[in-house]
């Protein structure tokens, strides 16, 4: 539960004359990166909203704190991110990743405000064998996925100017993830199993908030934001890994003892169902706005030395 000075932090926007930033799911991993990440940008106000101060999918409280801030920039954190859950919550996630965008996306378009949505590998069967670009056919095999490819569609009818970033296998010292989880069950037990047949790139949450505001760095200086470089983006760390490979790196890093063995994506039966193959090619967004890709392992380092300095 938040503090009260937490709550208002939240709330509030830091000081400075600079044009506004508004984060929607403002206690998610992304959002907490970027708040962290916020300190570095003094050029700007920031105003961290999390779902009790803003449900996206609530078109009247959108509409008020929108005409309160008037944000130059909106970036949308905002996301039912249950996986299994939502195939028997089907109609919360289409409510917040399909309804929710799509309430953003329109007013973002109302009030000129450019729109930065975050998307995910999910939209993709998984058939691929070679990196996805962002003109490849979508087809999600999940309610999670079905519901972030029609939020996708909503923001491209609402909202012709804005920028959506695909990412995937997102984790950070903050919020639950797969880093973490894995740090936690090889301190409790001897060994683990973990899928090794489904292929993916890890998204270290730290990254990708850097990324966004060069973004918006980048809009802010050279041109008019509402204009260009608008569409879909890719973005995740670099290299292509099964979880096994992933957990194994955890493991080395963290000098865990605990013996990781290998398993089949049968042997580990979930509600939803995940891609295979999920590595997304960043080619664009690396050409489009400069963007440098660091190494999956480097940053997984990085943030492994952040949680194990707080813990």
């Amino acid at each position: 539960m938040e503090n009260d000075s937490q709550k208002k932090e939240l709330s509030g926007t830091s000081s400075g004359a600079g044009d506004i930033i508004l984060v929607t799911g403002a206690n998610g991993q992304l959002g907490m990166e970027l708040q962290s990440l916020s300190v570095s940008y003094p050029q700007y106000n920031f105003v961290f909203l999390s779902r009790t101060d803003l449900p996206v999918e609530n078109k009247e409280m959108v509409h008020s704190l929108f005409e309160k801030y008037r944000p130059q920039y909106c970036i949308n954190c905002a996301a039912y991110t249950a996986v299994d859950k939502a195939e028997s919550e089907k109609d919360m996630a289409f409510r917040v990743n399909t309804e929710g965008t799509a309430s953003l996306a329109a007013i973002c378009s109302a009030y000129n405000t450019k729109f930065i949505h975050i998307s995910t590998d999910y939209v993709f069967d998984g058939t691929a064998s070679v990196p996805y670009r962002e003109d490849n056919e979508t087809n999600p095999q999940s309610v999670y996925g079905a519901s972030k490819l029609a939020g996708e569609k909503q923001v491209m009818r609402f909202n012709k100017d804005a920028v959506i970033i695909r990412t995937s296998w997102v984790y950070s010292e903050f919020g639950k993830n797969f880093v973490k989880t894995m740090l936690k069950l090889m301190n409790e037990k001897e060994e683990i199993n973990v899928v090794s047949d489904q292929i993916g790139s890890p998204t270290y949450a730290a990254d990708l908030a850097e990324t966004i505001l060069q973004i918006i760095v980048r809009f802010t200086t050279h041109h008019s934001p509402l204009t260009t470089d608008s569409g879909i983006y890719h973005f995740s760390n670099k290299g292509a890994i099964s979880w096994y490979d992933f957990a194994l790196a955890i493991k080395e890093l963290s000098g865990s003892k605990c013996r990781v063995n290998p398993i089949l994506t049968s042997q580990y039966p979930t509600p939803a169902k995940r891609p295979a193959y999920s590595v997304l090619d960043k080619t664009k967004i690396q050409q489009t706005f400069g963007i440098v890709v660091k190494d999956w392992k480097e940053s997984l380092a990085a943030c492994i030395r952040k949680i194990q300095k707080i813990s």
